[in-house]
């Protein structure tokens, strides 16, 4: 079960998304990212933001599904995403996971990967997610399921992190610090269906993907 967030980046197909909507526990867009579950003809329960980016004709289909509408003014100082996460948080207690925060404009993806440290939301598995990839902050310890062949990278994210030690992956790390800004951590492989990883110190930003036949 997973609490299912929308954000209004490019999502260029969306039929892949569908069998998640199943057992959601709840559904929640940020504003426009509405349009990608209009797409799925699956309302939200909850749509959160300034409104200021909802598609032109979607209120009515929102109105008659009992979507509930939580508004704010357009001078705020969050992000429609960012509202939508805290309210997440503070009602559930499942996994968070987050479409459409991946694509799109630069500053906003970016944005929306820092969120994840950001107090209170550092202390949830919150998984921003596309086809092929997913990513989550690790303060403490994290298992990657997958295959072998699939690409995981480890990302210090605000800070170098001590990585105590890492498993199923074809370059090992050791009691050893990933330096916040080189990029050694990137394209990693895994070498078995599960792989770990403890962080001593820091945060880490740890990035799946999925291996793709050529």
């Amino acid at each position: 079960m997973a609490v299912l967030v929308f954000a209004n980046g490019v999502i260029e197909d969306v039929e892949w998304i569908r069998p998640y909507l199943t057992n959601a526990t709840a559904i929640i867009a940020a504003d426009g990212g509405t349009r990608h579950l209009w797409a799925l003809d699956q309302p939200p329960d909850t749509v959160v933001g300034d409104m200021d980016s909802l598609p032109d004709g979607i209120r009515p289909w929102l109105t008659a599904a009992n979507t509930v509408f939580i508004e704010y003014p357009p001078e705020k100082d969050e992000t429609d995403l960012e509202l939508a996460l805290l309210l997440a948080v503070a009602r559930y207690d499942d996994e968070i996971l987050l479409f459409g925060a991946l694509g799109g404009r630069l500053d906003l993806m970016l944005a929306n990967i820092i969120l994840l440290a950001s107090p209170p939301l550092d202390k949830r598995r919150i998984v921003p997610i596309t086809e092929h990839e997913k990513a989550w902050l690790v303060t403490e310890a994290a298992e990657i399921q997958g295959a072998v062949g699939d690409t995981v990278s480890l990302i210090p994210l605000g800070g170098d992190v001590q990585v105590q030690a890492t498993t199923g992956l074809q370059w090992p790390l050791t009691n050893e610090w990933l330096a916040f800004g080189p990029a050694r951590g990137v394209s990693n492989v895994m070498t078995a269906d599960i792989a770990t990883v403890v962080v001593g110190d820091g945060r880490l930003l740890c990035i799946h993907s999925v291996k793709r036949e050529m």
